[in-house]
């Protein structure tokens, strides 16, 4: 009985510990799952780099070059975008400015647009046709409400940019220490679900390398494609705008974001067809690209179901935000795993009754 009692409380003090752990690092917890995330599916890439496996736990220009290359990847876009934005903040500068001296007439083709074109083109008027108008849009926009909003803002980049860096250090000590780490992991997973384990953590690391690769794929095309029809339908800049895109693309359906505002601009320059066909060709593009292609390069990685992927997707990214793009394929591949070792078991114990065999030889 004292033995017992002995174990009890070092399990509760040791669930203790890891709920007062928890608590500790939950602020940081989803930006270690990212550089877990961002680990797995790279290192492939740093074993073959990494030029012994002695160096495994030792501090070496390979983690520091991909760790360096992985944020270069992901800050580079957005430096861009952000450079492009000081650039054009000079226009609109001046743009706001003439607006605000002589107002914003309606567009033309406005008012060809049947039933509500009158209507929208009266309530341009009212809001941005003279220069009277625009003075009070823009007293409205720049009341107490847009200046919490920017500030907000600012505020919410700053958290973003200190959890990238918390990021980029998580992922520099993952592949420094990943190969202990990895026998850790693997020997907790034999011991929580016995000799399977191994197989339940082979799953869950394909279907992250398999969400990686897919995102991949999927951004790669559509930033092709699309950056095609930019060109063909006459935008400036068509591979700037299909490299963005293909960035947007990653994250399923992100890029209507992009083709939707170029569409709006070729529409406000009065090209309608031409914006019309270009967002109808990228709606059709994204429904193909998140619903079938993404779906099935996921799952026939870590052969899943395809109604399982995509409910593992769009559930994830419900439940967990754009973590979930990773965590819902993951789960559902180990859930699969297990429920096939589970029915494989019952198979087994129906062969193996005894009552069977007496039924069979009668």
């Amino acid at each position: 009985m004292p033995n017992n009692l002995q174990i009890n409380s070092k399990r509760v003090g040791g669930l203790f510990l890891l709920v007062l752990g928890g608590w500790v690092l939950h602020s940081f917890l989803v930006s270690l799952v990212w550089a877990v995330v961002l680990a797995i599916s790279t290192w492939p890439v740093y074993q073959r780099l990494l030029a012994s496996n002695e160096l495994h736990g030792k501090m070496t220009w390979v983690a520091w070059g991909l760790t360096l290359l992985m944020g270069a990847i992901i800050i580079a876009p957005l430096g861009y975008g952000f450079s492009r934005l000081m650039q054009e903040a000079e226009a609109l500068r001046q743009l706001l400015s003439d607006a605000q001296r002589f107002g914003v007439p309606a567009p033309p083709w406005l008012e060809t647009f049947p039933i509500v074109g009158g209507r929208v083109a009266e309530k341009w008027m009212a809001l941005l046709g003279s220069s009277q108008a625009v003075k009070e849009s823009l007293n409205g926009l720049g009341s107490g409400s847009m200046f919490n909003f920017t500030k907000d803002f600012a505020g919410q980049m700053v958290q973003r940019f200190f959890g990238f860096l918390i990021i980029l250090l998580a992922l520099l000590f993952v592949y420094q220490h990943g190969d202990s780490l990895g026998r850790q992991v693997l020997a907790s997973s034999r011991k929580v679900f016995g000799e399977k384990g191994f197989l339940y953590t082979v799953h869950a690391t394909s279907a992250v390398r398999a969400t990686v690769n897919g995102m991949m794929l999927i951004g790669l095309g559509k930033g092709l494609l699309l950056g095609g029809a930019y060109a063909f339908v006459g935008l400036s800049n068509p591979a700037i705008l299909g490299a963005l895109t293909g960035v947007f693309a990653m994250i399923p359906f992100a890029a209507k974001l992009i083709f939707g505002l170029c569409s709006l601009v070729l529409v406000a320059q009065g090209h309608i067809v031409e914006g019309g066909g270009l967002f109808v060709y990228g709606m059709i593009l994204t429904l193909i690209a998140d619903n079938y292609i993404r779906p099935a390069l996921i799952g026939g990685a870590v052969k899943l179901p395809f109604i399982w992927t995509l409910l593992g997707i769009f559930g994830g990214m419900e439940t967990f935000g754009l973590l979930g793009l990773f965590l819902g394929p993951t789960l559902m591949a180990v859930l699969m795993s297990i429920w096939r070792d589970w029915i494989g078991d019952l198979k087994m114990d129906e062969s193996n009754d005894p009552l069977k065999h007496i039924e069979l030889t009668r």
